[in-house]
Protein backbone atom coordinates (compact mmCIF):
# COMPACT_ATOMS: atom_id res chain seq x y z
CA UNK A 1 0.00 0.00 0.00
CA UNK A 2 2.90 1.81 1.10
CA UNK A 3 4.32 1.93 -2.63
CA UNK A 4 0.62 2.84 -4.30
CA UNK A 5 0.79 6.17 -2.10
CA UNK A 6 4.32 6.94 -3.46
CA UNK A 7 3.47 6.64 -6.73
CA UNK A 8 0.09 8.62 -6.13
CA UNK A 9 2.50 10.98 -4.49
CA UNK A 10 5.03 11.12 -7.51
CA UNK A 11 2.44 11.44 -10.49
CA UNK A 12 0.47 13.66 -8.63
CA UNK A 13 4.04 15.86 -8.31
CA UNK A 14 4.58 15.39 -12.15
CA UNK A 15 1.29 16.60 -13.16
CA UNK A 16 1.65 19.49 -10.94
CA UNK A 17 4.65 20.33 -12.22
CA UNK A 18 2.96 20.11 -15.70
CA UNK A 19 0.19 22.23 -14.70
CA UNK A 20 2.53 24.98 -12.79
CA UNK A 21 5.07 25.20 -15.59
CA UNK A 22 3.26 24.54 -18.68
CA UNK A 23 -0.36 24.99 -18.24
CA UNK A 24 -0.11 28.19 -16.33
CA UNK A 25 3.15 29.05 -17.11
CA UNK A 26 2.75 29.14 -20.13
CA UNK A 27 -0.98 30.32 -20.21
CA UNK A 28 -2.36 28.21 -22.24
CA UNK A 29 -5.38 28.04 -19.89
CA UNK A 30 -5.74 31.49 -19.00
CA UNK A 31 -8.33 30.11 -16.39
CA UNK A 32 -6.39 27.27 -14.76
CA UNK A 33 -4.25 29.88 -12.49
CA UNK A 34 -7.10 31.02 -10.13
CA UNK A 35 -8.27 27.61 -9.35
CA UNK A 36 -4.67 26.36 -8.69
CA UNK A 37 -4.18 29.39 -6.10
CA UNK A 38 -7.48 28.32 -4.05
CA UNK A 39 -6.41 24.58 -4.34
CA UNK A 40 -10.13 23.70 -5.75
CA UNK A 41 -8.04 20.82 -7.84
CA UNK A 42 -9.05 17.44 -7.06
CA UNK A 43 -6.36 15.47 -8.18
CA UNK A 44 -6.91 11.67 -8.02
CA UNK A 45 -4.29 8.84 -9.74
CA UNK A 46 -6.49 5.94 -10.53
CA UNK A 47 -4.45 2.29 -10.02
CA UNK A 48 -7.21 1.13 -12.91
CA UNK A 49 -5.35 -0.94 -15.35
CA UNK A 50 -8.31 -1.84 -17.79
CA UNK A 51 -10.06 0.80 -19.54
CA UNK A 52 -12.97 -1.01 -17.59
CA UNK A 53 -12.51 -0.47 -14.01
CA UNK A 54 -10.83 3.21 -15.44
CA UNK A 55 -15.49 3.88 -16.26
CA UNK A 56 -15.33 3.20 -12.71
CA UNK A 57 -13.37 5.53 -11.09
CA UNK A 58 -14.59 8.04 -13.52
CA UNK A 59 -18.43 7.02 -13.01
CA UNK A 60 -17.55 7.89 -9.46
CA UNK A 61 -15.03 11.01 -9.63
CA UNK A 62 -17.78 12.30 -11.85
CA UNK A 63 -20.58 11.89 -9.01
CA UNK A 64 -18.26 13.49 -6.67
CA UNK A 65 -17.54 16.59 -8.32
CA UNK A 66 -21.44 17.09 -9.02
CA UNK A 67 -21.96 16.79 -5.95
CA UNK A 68 -19.15 18.58 -4.57
CA UNK A 69 -19.15 22.46 -3.54
CA UNK A 70 -17.41 24.32 -6.44
CA UNK A 71 -15.53 25.98 -3.75
CA UNK A 72 -13.67 23.26 -2.58
CA UNK A 73 -13.66 21.35 -5.39
CA UNK A 74 -13.83 23.35 -8.85
CA UNK A 75 -12.22 20.95 -10.99
CA UNK A 76 -10.92 17.07 -10.99
CA UNK A 77 -7.83 15.43 -13.04
CA UNK A 78 -8.51 11.96 -12.71
CA UNK A 79 -4.99 10.99 -13.81
CA UNK A 80 -4.32 7.23 -15.35
CA UNK A 81 -0.79 5.92 -15.29
CA UNK A 82 -1.26 2.26 -15.82
CA UNK A 83 -4.31 2.47 -18.47
CA UNK A 84 -4.71 4.10 -21.87
CA UNK A 85 -0.83 4.28 -22.55
CA UNK A 86 -1.28 4.07 -26.44
CA UNK A 87 -2.60 7.40 -27.23
CA UNK A 88 -5.08 5.90 -29.91
CA UNK A 89 -6.71 3.55 -27.64
CA UNK A 90 -7.26 6.92 -24.83
CA UNK A 91 -8.82 8.69 -27.64
CA UNK A 92 -11.37 6.12 -28.28
CA UNK A 93 -11.78 5.73 -24.87
CA UNK A 94 -12.89 9.82 -25.21
CA UNK A 95 -16.43 8.41 -26.98
CA UNK A 96 -17.31 5.77 -23.86
CA UNK A 97 -16.58 8.83 -21.11
CA UNK A 98 -18.46 11.03 -23.05
CA UNK A 99 -21.42 8.14 -23.44
CA UNK A 100 -20.89 7.70 -19.40
CA UNK A 101 -21.54 11.42 -19.05
CA UNK A 102 -24.63 11.08 -20.75
CA UNK A 103 -25.49 7.85 -19.04
CA UNK A 104 -25.30 9.10 -15.73
CA UNK A 105 -27.22 12.75 -16.96
CA UNK A 106 -24.54 14.81 -15.98
CA UNK A 107 -24.32 15.89 -19.65
CA UNK A 108 -24.45 19.56 -19.86
CA UNK A 109 -23.44 19.68 -16.18
CA UNK A 110 -20.28 18.65 -16.79
CA UNK A 111 -17.73 18.07 -19.73
CA UNK A 112 -14.40 15.97 -19.98
CA UNK A 113 -11.36 17.34 -21.91
CA UNK A 114 -8.31 15.19 -22.38
CA UNK A 115 -4.15 15.26 -22.18
CA UNK A 116 -1.80 12.39 -22.66
CA UNK A 117 1.57 12.27 -22.88
CA UNK A 118 1.17 10.98 -26.76
CA UNK A 119 -1.46 13.43 -27.62
CA UNK A 120 -2.01 14.23 -31.67
CA UNK A 121 -4.34 16.78 -32.94
CA UNK A 122 -6.58 15.60 -36.05
CA UNK A 123 -4.29 17.08 -39.28
CA UNK A 124 -0.79 17.24 -37.55
CA UNK A 125 2.45 14.85 -36.65
CA UNK A 126 3.08 13.26 -33.64
CA UNK A 127 6.22 15.10 -33.29
CA UNK A 128 4.42 18.57 -34.21
CA UNK A 129 4.98 21.09 -31.22
CA UNK A 130 1.20 22.52 -31.36
CA UNK A 131 0.23 18.93 -29.82
CA UNK A 132 2.58 19.73 -26.41
CA UNK A 133 -0.61 22.43 -25.21
CA UNK A 134 -2.58 19.11 -24.61
CA UNK A 135 0.65 17.14 -23.36
CA UNK A 136 0.52 15.96 -19.68
CA UNK A 137 2.96 13.73 -17.97
CA UNK A 138 0.66 10.97 -17.75
CA UNK A 139 -2.58 10.61 -19.52
CA UNK A 140 -5.28 12.22 -17.48
CA UNK A 141 -9.10 13.03 -18.06
CA UNK A 142 -9.82 16.66 -17.03
CA UNK A 143 -13.50 16.96 -15.36
CA UNK A 144 -15.05 20.53 -15.67
CA UNK A 145 -18.00 22.40 -14.45
CA UNK A 146 -20.11 23.69 -17.66
CA UNK A 147 -21.02 26.38 -15.67
CA UNK A 148 -17.89 27.60 -14.54
CA UNK A 149 -16.28 27.45 -18.04
CA UNK A 150 -19.48 29.70 -18.82
CA UNK A 151 -18.56 32.36 -16.10
CA UNK A 152 -15.09 32.15 -17.43
CA UNK A 153 -15.56 32.69 -21.11
CA UNK A 154 -18.12 35.69 -20.15
CA UNK A 155 -15.24 36.85 -17.84
CA UNK A 156 -11.96 36.22 -20.72
CA UNK A 157 -13.63 38.73 -23.73
CA UNK A 158 -11.88 36.22 -26.22
CA UNK A 159 -12.19 33.32 -25.08
CA UNK A 160 -12.69 31.35 -28.72
CA UNK A 161 -8.90 32.83 -29.31
CA UNK A 162 -7.40 30.37 -26.86
CA UNK A 163 -6.80 28.02 -29.08
CA UNK A 164 -4.73 29.91 -31.62
CA UNK A 165 -2.78 32.13 -29.35
CA UNK A 166 -1.38 28.50 -27.80
CA UNK A 167 -0.43 27.03 -31.07
CA UNK A 168 1.42 30.52 -31.69
CA UNK A 169 2.54 30.01 -28.02
CA UNK A 170 4.01 26.27 -28.83
CA UNK A 171 5.28 27.56 -32.00
CA UNK A 172 7.21 30.61 -30.88
CA UNK A 173 8.66 28.06 -27.65
CA UNK A 174 9.77 25.20 -30.21
CA UNK A 175 10.99 21.44 -29.03
CA UNK A 176 14.12 23.12 -27.31
CA UNK A 177 11.87 25.95 -25.36
CA UNK A 178 10.17 22.60 -24.04
CA UNK A 179 12.74 20.25 -23.00
CA UNK A 180 14.43 23.87 -20.99
CA UNK A 181 11.45 24.42 -19.25
CA UNK A 182 11.33 21.06 -17.53
CA UNK A 183 15.32 19.82 -17.58
CA UNK A 184 16.37 21.84 -14.29
CA UNK A 185 13.17 19.84 -12.63
CA UNK A 186 14.15 16.13 -13.85
CA UNK A 187 11.55 16.16 -16.70
CA UNK A 188 12.72 15.61 -20.43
Amino acid sequence: MTSNLLNSADVIAATELWLEKAVIGLNLCPFAKAVQVKQQIRYIVSQARTPEALLDDLARELELLAEANPETIETTLLIHPMTLNDFLDFNDFLDVADGLLEEVELDGQLQIASFHPDYQFAGTEPDDIENYTNRAPFPTLHLLREESIDKAVLAFPEAEQIYEKNMDTMRELGHEGWRRLFSKYGKK
